[in-house]
């Protein structure tokens, strides 16, 4: 059955009124209406410059609040009880793999498993300059913050070996005993089929991307995971849901789902809607969240 996932502000003012009590006041709302997930982004600075994001226009101030994801679904998980809860994505390599390792599996055990880590390696030079990173190296990076957290994941003691890191004889507890799904995202370069390929259980497609890469991509990284020996009958795909409006700004639903059909058509295994596609207004999009949430579940396969 495809999932739905809500894409919540973690950032600006759209959601900050009692200390950002209103995100989760949203997240709970979603969890009532059905929704499969919850997901938040990732900003540690800012710089000034922010023409190197050039999928729409920046939907913040460099000053503007950007809460720390992880920290944010952590609150998240305490006032909620059974959605899920992603990011979408974390830029990994600034928090290194340990830490990360550590990070996400203590949010995913005190959530009851309900954490997915999805990872990217961002745009903007500015971050990994402050943590004293070569934004050049940023795809190595994360291939070895994700090779860190399976390792420690999954083994005790844990040993890594990359042209760029090595350690052995360490043990770091909690382990998922589950395993935390990792989504990885990006476009169809082969950096990033082989990344996911190798360490991922799904794909977040890059922003702008259609049916069609949705459905050539899958293929791609389906033949990389048979060809390392993995199963690929599991591999996830997010799709992003468009919201068509009728003529008097209401949600054409008819037009919405069938969008929706054609994502899952297209591989899509997860479609995601953000909350300001819903409405600009929290309240009002809050107020159509189960009349969203039923109209998909009525045209997505079961």
């Amino acid at each position: 059955m495809a999932t739905l996932s809500l894409n919540v502000p973690n950032f600006g003012t759209t959601l900050a009124s009692d200390s950002y009590g209103k995100l989760v006041q949203v997240c709970q709302s979603a969890e009532v209406a059905g929704f499969d997930r919850v997901l938040v982004t990732d900003h540690v600075v800012m710089g000034s410059d922010n023409s190197a994001y050039t999928w729409s226009a920046f939907p913040t101030e460099p000053d503007a609040n950007w809460l720390e994801p992880l920290t944010v679904l952590a609150f998240v998980a305490g006032q909620t009880k059974t959605i899920r809860l992603g990011t979408g994505i974390v830029i990994a390599a600034l928090r290194g793999g340990a830490v990360l390792a550590k990070t996400a599996a203590t949010l995913d055990l005190l959530s009851g498993g309900r954490f997915d880590l999805g990872v990217g390696t961002g745009w903007q030079e500015r971050e990994y300059e402050a943590v004293g990173l070569d934004f050049g190296k940023r795809g190595p990076l994360l291939d070895d913050a994700l090779a860190v957290c399976r390792a420690l994941w999954t083994s005790a003691p844990a040993s890594v070996a990359t042209p760029r890191l090595t350690f052995d004889d360490v043990y770091c507890a909690p382990r998922p005993a589950a395993g935390i799904p990792i989504w990885v995202s990006g476009s169809l370069s082969k950096a990033v089929v082989r990344r996911v390929a190798t360490w991922g259980d799904g794909w977040i497609p890059i922003m702008g991307a259609g049916n069609d890469d949705l459905r050539e991509g899958g293929d791609v990284i389906r033949k990389a995971m048979v060809d390392l020996g993995r199963d690929p009958s599991n591999l996830q795909i997010r799709g992003r849901l468009t919201i068509c409006r009728a003529a008097d700004g209401s949600i054409d639903l008819p037009a919405t789902m069938l969008g929706a059909e054609q994502l899952v058509e297209s591989g899509a295994t997860d479609v995601l809607v953000a909350l300001a596609a819903v409405d600009p207004d929290p309240d009002a999009a809050m107020d159509i969240f189960g009349e969203l949430v039923s109209a998909f579940r009525t045209v997505t396969p079961s």
